[in-house]
């Protein structure tokens, strides 16, 4: 279950229960846990999310993207997420949706996105410290 922010409104979209755009925005950045490093601006009809320079996640229409590469791809294919797709046209084949176990837990969102922003490489230092190893389920896939 999304554990929203006390002041979020919810939509009802039939069947499901949506949050509105901004409260979804503000749901992602509390559990990456702001900081100065992070950035959020508007783009593609939604947010895309920066860390220092680095374009590595997108907020769009009530679901989080985050950069992959053909390392990290198969986790988030083998759970059955999908590419972004911000129209009926067009697909960012880099971008993937979060799975809901991943962005609900604070520990492993945060030990995605660390590797969305710099791909496993032992020379190079990692956002996002204070992760502990052993919560990285990106990296037991």
């Amino acid at each position: 279950m999304v554990r929203l922010p006390a002041n979020t409104t919810c939509l009802n979209a039939g069947p499901i229960w949506r949050m509105r755009a901004d409260s979804f925005k503000d749901f992602v950045l509390d559990q990456l846990g702001e900081g100065r490093e992070l950035t959020c601006r508007p783009m593609f009809g939604g947010y895309g999310l920066y860390h220092r320079v680095v374009f590595f996640g997108i907020i769009h229409k009530g679901r989080f993207y985050l950069k992959t590469n053909a390392a990290t791809r198969p986790a988030y294919a083998s759970r059955g997420m999908q590419p972004f797709r911000p129209n009926g046209r067009q697909i960012l084949r880099h971008y993937y949706e979060v799975p809901i176990e991943i962005l609900e837990d604070p520990w492993q969102l945060k030990a995605w996105a660390r590797l969305a922003v710099a791909p496993p490489d032992p020379q190079l230092p990692l956002p996002f410290h204070d992760l502990p190893p052993s919560q990285d389920l990106l990296a037991q896939a």
